[in-house]
């Protein structure tokens, strides 16, 4: 499928992805010049813009959440994933389009919002271990996890990115770390393999997480990113390409082996993200972020 084929049907499901659901509309090009969490020319502005590596690296990023008993329980027993799991990943998209390209004013209210919802979200994991939602621990992996997966989708499937930059990324997010409490939140691509390493041992194969897997296959996310004829074959390869970065070793002990890309499949998916890298969004948050910050409206994509 030829490159400009690509960025057609990737175009208008692209703009529906990086748009906020209804009731989180935000103007990302006003105040004039109020500047971000992170700056302009960092590599997090250049990774967030992307919406097919987006995709996979968020559901990365939820694979290993709900590896987590206490974290798994804290998403799973209070959100609306079960019952809409579109309009769920669409508003945590919005939230990171507001971290990364937001005014740091609105962004610090986005947060607080947050992490006051946060402070109604406790429980006890079946094994009768307690849990609450602003547990620096809990919130540590969560920022970890996202970081982690919106990183290396986008340096795996999108632009490769060497360990200085995937370290680089990582330290752009502790603004907004240290505003959701997540103190002990990885600043280093070495931080990131101390912590999974540490963190592994209690991560464990559960049914939630193959509901989840389920779920992502067949909700109707963004038209299928490449339009309604090839919507379910493409989501399913997504979901695929998400699996494939969890770590060989413990993809076995979640229980995920074999569900990884099939040969060919990454190409296909490389072939998307590249594409989506190249294909300006008019009216996006990256644009009218640009736009805020005296810069071009296609500046992320030139």
């Amino acid at each position: 499928m030829p490159t400009a084929s690509i960025a057609d049907r990737l175009a208008a499901p692209a703009a529906e992805l990086m748009a906020p659901p209804p009731g989180m509309e935000f103007d990302f090009s006003q105040p004039a010049g109020e500047a971000a969490l992170v700056p302009p020319h960092s590599i997090s502005w250049r990774i967030f813009k992307n919406p097919v590596t987006l995709f996979v690296g968020g559901v990365a990023a939820v694979i290993l959440e709900l590896a987590e008993p206490s974290v798994r329980h804290g998403v799973w027993d209070h959100s609306t994933f079960r019952k809409d799991a579109v309009t769920r990943l669409r508003r945590t998209g919005a939230a990171a389009m507001m971290t990364v390209y937001g005014p740091k004013s609105a962004a610090e209210r986005m947060i607080g919002r947050v992490v006051r919802m946060h402070e109604r979200v406790e429980g006890t994991t079946p094994d009768g271990t307690p849990y609450h939602a602003n547990d620096q621990r809990l919130l540590d992996w969560v920022q970890a996890t996202a970081s982690f997966g919106f990183v290396e989708a986008y340096s795996r499937y999108a632009a490769p990115l060497s360990r200085e930059e995937r370290s680089l990324a990582f330290a752009e997010g502790a603004a907004a770390s240290k505003l959701y409490g997540a103190l002990g939140a990885p600043r280093s691509l070495e931080e990131w393999e101390l912590m999974l390493a540490a963190t592994e041992p209690g991560l464990e194969r559960n049914d939630i997480l193959l509901e989840f897997l389920d779920i992502m296959r067949t909700a109707p996310i963004g038209g299928g990113v490449v339009g309604p004829r090839f919507a379910r074959p493409v989501q399913r390869m997504l979901v695929r390409a998400a699996v494939d970065l969890v770590p060989p070793g413990l993809r076995k002990k979640l229980g995920l082996e074999g569900q990884g890309l099939r040969p060919g499949q990454r190409t296909a998916v490389s072939l998307m993200a590249k594409a989506a890298d190249r294909l300006p969004i008019k009216g996006s948050p990256p644009a009218q972020a640009s736009v805020r910050m005296g810069l071009a409206p296609d500046f992320l994509w030139r």
